[in-house]
């Protein structure tokens, strides 16, 4: 009876010790949504469930070695132990509830997050090789950037232009894969303010797939409705001018994730000074870029690559001359 009580004492020890160990460690990032509180405390059970389970192994184990090793000059053999059917039946029973405990819990956690709420704003979320673009049907703009209001539930109705992509912000818990052909849907409430918060990529989608990442604000419902009136007007004005209307292509195509406005590396060329500029080609030569080229390198990219991006594939597009052509006065702007 010693060594049970020694042994039990050792294992509740060991088992708080790691436990408070994993907890000052800080697995996770800051919670910052209504769905990270659920999935937060089922986490922290399963931590607590783990560290008690490899303290009960780990501890006996341990003990035996020391305790019941054998004595030097000892030659007897050992207690010979056909089995214990009671033992066998209690470790089976007792595991099988506690996963079907589980399974409840979990299932209870899963419909929390995805709780519906009728006044949730939607947001029509496009993921591509490699980078986002963010829709809001009922303010009539496009962003490169996630603006959220916080404290109100989003509805995120997500589709891919072309391979599985995978919606992730860390500090939210929640993740929902994007399918090609299909609609899927991810809901998310804010709950505290940030813009360094980052909208990842979590499933492997090509060679840039470490890059696919695009901000994600949470501001007041004020700062919020600002935003959005903000880039009404820029969107009514930027529709009067070529430039402009190249713009709004650009960024609702998500053009700017692979090409960089400022001269900065990125998976494509940059387009800053990139008008009229000679252009060094894959396989030795130069082409200038003129209205032609551009137009080539938009409607059919892969007719010449430009050296150093041989690895990349940009998509093709099927734009119209005129849109083509405002894309090319928005280029020809960044000087």
């Amino acid at each position: 009876m010693r060594h049970f009580v020694v042994v039990g004492i050792l294992v509740v020890a060991v088992a708080v010790l790691t436990y408070l160990g994993l907890h000052t460690v800080g697995l996770m990032p800051v919670p910052a949504s209504a769905q990270a509180g659920p999935i937060d405390w089922l986490w922290d059970l399963q931590i607590k469930a783990m560290t008690f389970l490899f303290a009960l192994i780990v501890v006996p184990m341990v003990y035996s070695l020391f305790v019941f090793r054998r004595r030097k000059g000892d030659t007897s053999d050992a207690e010979h132990i056909e089995g214990n059917t009671t033992l066998e039946i209690v470790w089976t029973i007792i595991p099988l509830f506690m996963v079907l405990g589980m399974a409840y819990i979990g299932a209870e956690n899963l419909a929390e997050t995805r709780r519906v709420d009728p006044d949730a704003m939607v947001v029509r979320v496009t993921g591509y090789q490699w980078g986002w673009t963010f829709d809001y049907p009922d303010y009539g703009i496009t962003s490169n950037e996630l603006y959220l209001p916080v404290n109100r539930q989003a509805l995120l109705k997500m589709e891919s232009r072309d391979v599985i992509h995978s919606f992730w912000v860390p500090e939210f818990r929640v993740k929902q894969d994007l399918v090609p052909g299909r609609v899927t849907e991810l809901r998310i409430t804010p709950t505290l303010i940030g813009d360094t918060y980052k909208v990842r990529c979590a499933e492997i989608c090509g060679t840039s797939h470490a890059y696919m990442e695009a901000p994600v604000i949470v501001v007041e419902k004020v700062a919020f409705e600002a935003w959005v009136a903000e880039q009404q007007a820029l969107a009514s004005e930027a529709g009067q001018t070529p430039e402009g209307r190249g713009l709004a292509l650009v960024t609702a195509n998500g053009c700017r994730a692979c090409h960089s406005i400022d001269g900065s590396g990125g998976v494509g060329p940059t387009w800053f000074q990139l008008a009229g500029s000679e252009v060094p080609l894959s396989g030795g030569g130069t082409v200038v870029a003129d209205d032609a080229f551009l137009k080539e390198s938009i409607l059919q990219p892969q007719a010449k690559i430009v050296a150093g991006f041989e690895a990349q594939q940009m998509p093709a597009y099927n734009f119209t001359d005129e849109q083509v052509a405002d894309i090319i006065a928005y280029i020809k702007t960044l000087k």
